[in-house]
């Protein structure tokens, strides 16, 4: 109330006692309003977007979304699914998911332990939630985003009413992804009787303009073979100038080449399809259509067409992985000579049956740190066959053989925010990588080495022979001898009668490597996804078991709390 007394003459003075009252009263109106203005235009209704990624385009497409829901006056926020407990989406009104489909139809690496927990009977039930599913993935492979599928399914099952259909993009994502966004903001803003469009939009950093419809056009700076002649590999180093292209990066981040078919490959099969001398034709097949890895649609017509062939008559068994080892190595134009002549499409029939040539994508071997003006990568070269033919992986080999020296080449960067270096300089870090897979911690050592990071460093690296297979030993001695890769642990295979892995040294330095985790390290797995990872996280899992003395569900618990920590993340393939 204010300060008791006579009534004040309007031109009279103010005391001390009356002006702070007064000043205290208007700041009280004035914040009143502010609050009653925020819960005006506040949203009434927040919309969750939980996104699953490996590679980092779903969650992409959720900062999209986030950012569309608030243009049209709805709150957003985007969290990983491994984030999420079901719990917790139980008590969420709408929610929008994300995914991407990794190895064989699995869930990525940031959904993994959502997937388990929303699968177990305990898992509660959902009628107050509405949703919607957004599938990334690829389309020649058979468990074509499977995840969301999975997740589609089970938030069905556990009473959500689906908001709108489940969409599945190919690799080609962008436009449906973006109809799919449109169609599901526009049903939202109906359903929840939002604004439709007073809010607005968080600020967000500029994409790049550099993406797979219009690459940058780099010159090839550094072509330079690491593995030794002796060795079975090819592994190079490569060197990309950024120019003024305005080209950002983080070490962790992936650099898509966009690849050119192999000229005598496109020749052989224009010329097995009589269309050879068609200059149009090959410019297509060899800028634009997927020529080494056959499509399911093509394989599905030439199945049809040649019900006699060997590949008939390997799908006629149904049994997946035996289709998928006839398959191996083999090319379309394999697939067009077992099919016979007279069975085999002709060049118009052909190209609808191909999919686009995709670009392929690479860690980053570098540090923006060290190298603002350039990004490395380390790549096999890929080549195999008989003396009957000859084959070349698309990518690798346009890198090693047909790019000119200081020729340019289509690239963009894919970011990767889920595997970088750990914020805090003095976490320790822990580092797995055998073959191509030590590429993105080279970079991590060069980024730390820059920012004068005091967390240790431990790598454990190896492939078949030390003699012609220590890529960057120059570097990595020195590091070591700098300080900066404070342990090394090498696993050569093929040097002793028994063969030797980067797990194998895991498990040999159990006490030591637990040691690190209980400290606080951060653990990075690059490279094959099909057999190395999986023999690692059964490695790191049996260091966890033993040490801890508790059993292996105790061991699988505490791997859990690394992942949802992001202290426990891989880059594989």
């Amino acid at each position: 109330m204010p300060p008791t007394g006579s009534l004040i003459p309007a031109d009279a003075p103010f005391s001390a006692e009356q002006e702070a009252w007064l000043a205290g009263f208007i700041a009280g109106v004035a914040a009143a309003g502010r609050r009653e203005g925020a819960a005006a235009d506040a949203p009434s209704v927040t919309i969750d977007v939980l996104f699953g990624t490996q590679t980092g385009n779903s969650e992409f497409v959720a900062g999209e979304l986030v950012a569309g829901a608030r243009a049209r006056g709805l709150g957003g926020r985007a969290t990983a699914l491994d984030d999420i407990t079901p719990e917790q989406l139980a008590a969420m009104s709408h929610v929008l998911v994300v995914t991407s489909t990794y190895g064989e139809g699995e869930l990525p690496d940031n959904a993994g332990l959502f997937w388990e927990a929303l699968q177990a009977e305990t898992a509660p039930r959902l009628e107050g939630l509405r949703y919607a599913v957004l599938g990334l993935g690829d389309r020649g492979y058979d468990d074509f985003c499977q995840a969301a599928k999975l997740i589609d399914t089970r938030l069905e099952q556990l009473g959500a009413g689906r908001l709108h259909e489940r969409v599945d993009c190919d690799v080609d994502f962008e436009d449906p992804a973006a109809e799919w966004t449109t169609a599901v903001l526009e049903r939202l803003v109906a359903e929840t009787g939002a604004t439709g469009g007073t809010g607005a939009a968080p600020s967000r950093a500029p994409r790049s303009p550099w993406n797979k419809r219009t690459p940058y056009r780099s010159r090839l700076a550094v072509n330079r073979l690491l593995s030794s002649p002796r060795s079975a590999k090819e592994i190079r180093h490569y060197e990309f100038d950024l120019g003024d292209s305005g080209i950002t990066y983080e070490a962790g981040d992936a650099l898509a080449v966009v690849p050119l078919n192999e000229d005598g490959l496109v020749g052989a099969l224009l010329e097995h399809l009589g269309a050879s001398g068609d200059e149009e034709a090959a410019a297509l097949l060899r800028a634009e259509r997927e020529i080494r890895t056959p499509s399911k649609e093509l394989i599905a017509e030439l199945v049809e067409r040649a019900p006699s062939s060997e590949l008939a008559a390997v799908v006629a068994h149904g049994d997946r992985s035996d289709l998928d080892s006839w398959l191996w190595g083999r090319d379309v134009l394999d697939l067009l000579r077992d099919a016979g002549p007279a069975a085999a499409p002709t060049l118009p029939e052909l190209l609808p049956l191909l999919r686009p040539l995709q670009a392929r994508q690479y860690s980053i071997s570098s540090s923006p740190l060290a190298h603002p003006d350039r990004i490395h990568l380390t790549v096999a070269s890929v080549r195999y066959g008989s003396g009957k033919r000859a084959y070349e992986g698309v990518a690798s080999t346009y890198l090693a053989d047909r790019v000119g020296e200081d020729a340019a080449v289509g690239v963009f960067v894919q970011p990767n925010a889920s595997f970088g270096v750990p914020v805090d300089d003095d976490a320790p870090m822990v580092m797995i990588g055998p073959g191509t897979g030590v590429a993105p911690f080279r970079g991590f050592l060069h980024e730390r080495a820059a920012r004068g990071a005091t967390g240790r460093n431990w790598l454990f690296f190896g492939d078949r022979h030390r003699e012609s297979d220590f890529v960057y030993e120059d570097e990595l001695t020195r590091l070591r001898k700098d300080g900066v890769l404070t342990e090394l642990d090498l696993a050569f295979s093929r040097d002793q009668a028994e063969k030797v892995y980067v797990q194998t040294r895991m498990r040999e330095r159990s006490r030591e490597l637990y040691g690190w985790l209980e400290e606080g390290a951060h653990v990075y797995v690059c490279g094959d996804a099909s057999r190395m990872a999986k023999d690692v996280e059964a490695a790191l899992l049996g260091v966890i078991a033993e040490q801890r003395g508790r059993g292996d569900d105790d061991a699988a618990e505490y791997l859990a709390d690394l992942r949802r920590a992001k202290r426990y993340v891989r880059d594989v393939y």
